[in-house]
């Protein structure tokens, strides 16, 4: 059995590694939480306000999505994690059988610019929904998470734009590694596992400061923030390169708010285990597609004839029933369907790519599957 970890008293929580590509350091894992065993590399669809957008509970278990993201912001302020703790708690509250993953709000705070102000205590920021003023704290943060009940919780951390400077990179990665600091000494549900955040923006000595930092504090796994916030591709994957061998091995990693197919593989080749983001759904709503050669935009007039399914090469639900021309027609029209079953195929395109990478790890073909999905999808650039 390969290296792996059983967090110590916590129950039910537990990260194996079942292989391990030789050439790129590809990962593949079974994470085993109260909720289940999620199989790494994994792609978690984004349930930001208990619902994943046009998608119900039943459907993501059909095609094969094993854990969730919510978000602890959004939460917070509507309907109020008291209510959903008082409802049993967010697997209750939205009947869902698999794992949560609760992502802390940090980003969403800090995304708020001019509506919030950041002190070493914590963000004192305005509602964007009713304009009244909260005060997030890291031992609010873990609060609430704890309230929801989540099988994974996150560190409130600081997010900086890109481009920032260094000073200001830094200055995040103090007051990251110190907020961490004070989550994990306040948690304390036995069955929700806790991640440190690392922060650096594209500073490769930052981001080895913040890691080295979250690891002598430890914690149950590790996510990489501030990554895909309009940094060129080549940053990010360079910063990858440099965590991939500072970060534990036997503890899962998580690269925060990354979908685009090619950026999933790419991450999977510098050993992240977790992705997660809104881009599937976000895209689907406004009639773009994923298939094996690109991006498809269901709008085009050249779909209008187009009998044949998004993508030939899919066993999803959508490709086997509908095609292009139908779901053209769908999104012209305005019909809530389009958005539905857009966003079905683009979870399931995901869900199903992590699938097949990791069965590309365990069989020891991952170069070859690396190189023959980029060698067609490329960057994802539309194709019509």
């Amino acid at each position: 059995m390969r290296p792996g970890f059983s967090s110590g008293g916590k129950e039910m929580f537990e990260f194996r590694l079942d292989a391990l590509c030789p050439v790129t350091g590809a990962r593949a894992g079974s994470l085993t939480t109260p909720h289940g065993v999620i199989e790494t590399p994994v792609f978690m669809p984004v349930g930001t306000q208990a619902t994943v957008k046009a998608m119900t509970p039943g459907e993501l278990s059909g095609m094969g999505a094993k854990i969730i993201l919510s978000n602890t912001y959004h939460l917070y302020l509507r309907p109020g994690s008291e209510l959903i703790r008082e409802a049993g708690g967010l697997h209750r509250f939205m009947d869902w059988e698999g794992a949560i993953l609760t992502d802390s709000g940090g980003f969403q705070v800090f995304s708020l610019s001019d509506l919030r102000k950041v002190t070493d205590e914590g963000v004192t920021f305005r509602s964007h929904l009713d304009g009244s003023q909260h005060f997030m704290t890291p031992e609010l943060a873990v609060h609430v998470q704890e309230d929801l009940g989540s099988d994974i919780a996150m560190c409130f951390d600081e997010c900086v734009p890109y481009p920032s400077s260094e000073k200001s990179s830094l200055e995040a990665v103090v007051r990251t590694s110190r907020w961490a600091q004070r989550c994990k000494a306040v948690h304390s549900r036995k069955d929700q596992a806790l991640f440190g955040i690392v922060q650096g923006s594209v500073f490769e000595n930052l981001r080895r400061r913040s890691a080295e930092s979250l690891m002598g504090i430890g914690f149950d796994g590790y996510a990489i923030g501030g990554l895909s916030v309009g940094e060129p591709h080549s940053e990010m994957y360079r910063i990858l390169d440099a965590l991939n061998p500072l970060l534990p091995c036997d503890r899962p990693r998580y690269l925060m708010g990354v979908g685009l197919p090619s950026n999933l593989v790419e991450g999977v080749a510098r050993g992240v285990d977790m992705f997660d983001c809104v881009l599937p759904t976000r895209t689907g709503r406004n009639g773009t597609v994923f298939f094996s050669g690109g991006r498809l935009n269901l709008k085009n007039a050249a779909f209008a004839r187009d009998f044949t399914p998004i993508d030939p090469n899919c066993d999803g639900m959508v490709c086997r029933r509908f095609t292009r021309a139908y779901l053209r027609h769908l999104d012209k029209a305005g019909e809530i369907l389009a958005a539905r079953l857009c966003s079905w195929h683009n979870l399931h395109f995901l869900v199903n790519l992590m699938r097949e990478a990791r069965l590309s790890i365990i069989e020891g073909r991952f170069p070859e599957f690396r190189a023959a999905f980029l060698s067609k999808f490329g960057e994802g650039r539309p194709s019509a």
